[in-house]
């Protein structure tokens, strides 16, 4: 069966009572959304403050391929098997996006037997979470074009205005605009844009804030543009936006809960994209599921070189968040398809390209262990198209790292698949104080920050850009230097060439922009030709989808 028909099979139980049963949290904590999901109040969340944290397990990849690697469905698999063993655990993740949705992968709720669900609400509109960010969002492009209209009193330069549109979808279209045409009655003319909304600054404060003053404060810091002095910000407070915009996410700031198919609790909140943004979920659903649970296991976008890098440099940097263990998941089609093998060719055994592949699952290794500072273990997510003589490969590929490799066979079992992965996991953060090292220090430039990932995590050999971006980058030191860097790169590659698999060594790193988002608290950085409005494919996953005269949708993957 397909993803979609497993999950509308699903016994599911009512969200209210699940939650009841496992964490003893009353209905006059949560906010239903229908029988099956829920909102869980900030205010019970605050009440949790004394109780001692969990342990903190982060799921991440290698770069990914067309062949797919499951990191959502292993996060499931493993939460769940961790749960099979007694150990109370919870999964968080991120909500899925309209635009991958309906353009490449079709859904972003695991795979298999290991899901999370209702399926089919996860992946459309959920809870309403990312429509509420981006009227958040537009709400102060309204308000920017409608100060400029009636008479401009911040001096707010038109021409240096940074904040854009945002649509929860890939449009490319959208990427460069011009708004106020028609004539005078219709605002300032000039040029704008749309990013998608998983890119919006917006996003990226919802999934860092901690509470509801925190979120206020961190949207009056964003800055909007610059004045006609060409130097001074301009800031969303100086709109008096804060307020409205915190406003329509009074509902999006708290977490959402629904369960695996194995009726397991799953905490579902934010979603920035790892290739174009920090690629993590809320800060709030971390924190409350690490004092809820005795394990949570959560996941970062993409590869390690992204997400994971991200979920280090910025989100546990940011929060004094300690890891304790990563599993890092691989599939024996893409190290095939990283050793140069076609996507129509990659069920058929080639011991040469998964030998010349592994070089990419050694680099996410090298990473995590050395520069993350944090005990691995790879996971083979299991294809039935996978020969023993493969398998077998692969680990004697692992242990020539002193590295664990684990057989996981959650998307055709579900928990019971993932149990061999649950204990080699126990055995881990069982015997460790929690804990990671970061790829750089706070106090360097940001451009050495930038040059920091490239070259200890890409194999870069330089980084390049031009005079206009490295004195922007040398403005930015006396006040934001102390910000992180979020890299925007292409997730297909340790380049910014999408077609450069394996571990590319040598290669340059050129940064095409930077971004302030002061709100969130860190630096953009665009390497290469990466877009923050994604286009949809040749042929997008829309086509597919359907839905019939019972309300039964299909095509979703």
């Amino acid at each position: 069966m397909s993803d979609i028909e497993i999950a509308q099979q699903a016994h599911m139980k009512p969200i209210i009572g699940l939650v009841k049963d496992q964490y003893g949290i009353d209905a006059e904590h949560l906010d239903p959304y229908g029988h099956y999901k829920a909102k869980l109040s900030l205010e019970y969340i605050n009440s949790l403050a004394d109780r001692e944290d969990g342990k903190l397990i982060l799921v991440t990849a290698i770069s990914p391929t067309p062949a797919g690697e499951g990191k959502t469905t292993t996060t499931v698999g493993l939460g769940d098997a961790l749960n099979r063993l007694g150990k109370k655990t919870i999964m968080c993740l991120r909500e899925p996006s309209l635009g991958p949705c309906f353009g490449v992968k079709g859904g972003a709720a695991g795979g298999g037997y290991s899901q999370v669900v209702p399926m089919e609400d996860i992946n459309l509109h959920f809870t309403g979470d990312f429509h509420a960010i981006g009227v958040a969002h537009n709400l102060l492009s309204a308000l920017i074009d409608n100060h400029i209209n009636h008479g401009n009193a911040l001096d707010i330069d038109p021409r240096r205005i940074q904040w854009k549109r945002v649509v929860d979808m890939n449009d490319r279209a959208l990427r460069n605009i011009i708004v106020g045409m028609g004539g005078v009655a219709n605002g300032y003319l000039r040029e704008d844009g749309y990013d998608i909304v998983v890119a919006s600054e917006v996003m990226a404060i919802l999934c860092l804030a901690t509470s509801r003053s925190d979120l206020k404060e961190r949207l009056g810091r964003i800055v909007i543009g610059y004045k006609s002095d060409k130097v001074t910000p301009v800031y969303a407070s100086d709109l008096n936006a804060q307020g409205s915009m915190a406003a329509l996410l009074k509902d999006a700031i708290k977490p959402n809960l629904v369960q695996t198919l194995e009726n397991n609790i799953a905490i579902i909140h934010g979603g920035p994209f790892a290739n174009i943004a920090h690629g993590c979920n809320t800060v709030t659903a971390t924190k409350t599921a690490l004092k809820l649970a005795d394990y949570v296991v959560t996941e970062a976008g993409f590869g390690a070189d992204l997400g994971a890098e991200k979920f280090i440099d910025i989100k546990c940097r940011m929060t004094g968040l300690k890891p304790s263990a990563v599993v890092l998941v691989a599939t024996i089609r893409a190290l095939k398809f990283h050793g140069g093998v076609a996507k129509d060719a990659l069920n058929e055994e080639n011991l040469t390209a998964i030998e010349k592949g592994f070089a990419n699952l050694e680099r996410h290794y090298h990473n995590i262990t050395q520069h993350y500072g944090l005990p691995c273990v790879i996971c083979m997510n299991h294809f039935t198209f996978d020969t023993e003589t493969e398998i077998t490969l692969l680990q004697n590929l692992c242990a020539t790292l002193d590295a664990q490799c684990i057989v996981s066979k959650h998307w055709a079992q579900g928990g019971l698949g993932a149990e061999a992965l649950a204990d080699a996991i126990i055995n881990l953060v069982d015997h460790r104080e929690p804990g990671c090292s970061y790829v750089y220090d706070e106090n360097l430039s940001l451009w050495d920050k930038i040059e920091a990932i490239a070259t200890k995590l890409y194999g870069a050999g330089s980084i390049t850009a031009s005079t206009k971006v490295k004195a922007q980058l040398a403005d930015w030191n006396a006040n934001y230097g102390h910000f992180p860097i979020c890299m925007a790169k292409t997730q297909m590659s340790f380049s910014t060439n999408p077609n450069l698999k394996g571990a590319p060594s040598g290669h340059n790193v050129e940064i095409r922009d930077v971004r302030l988002a002061n709100g969130a608290g860190f630096i953009v950085a665009i390497a290469g030709d990466m877009m923050t409005m994604p286009g949809l494919p040749k042929v997008p996953a829309a086509e597919r989808i359907d839905i019939d005269d019972d309300g039964k949708i299909s095509g979703l993957f």
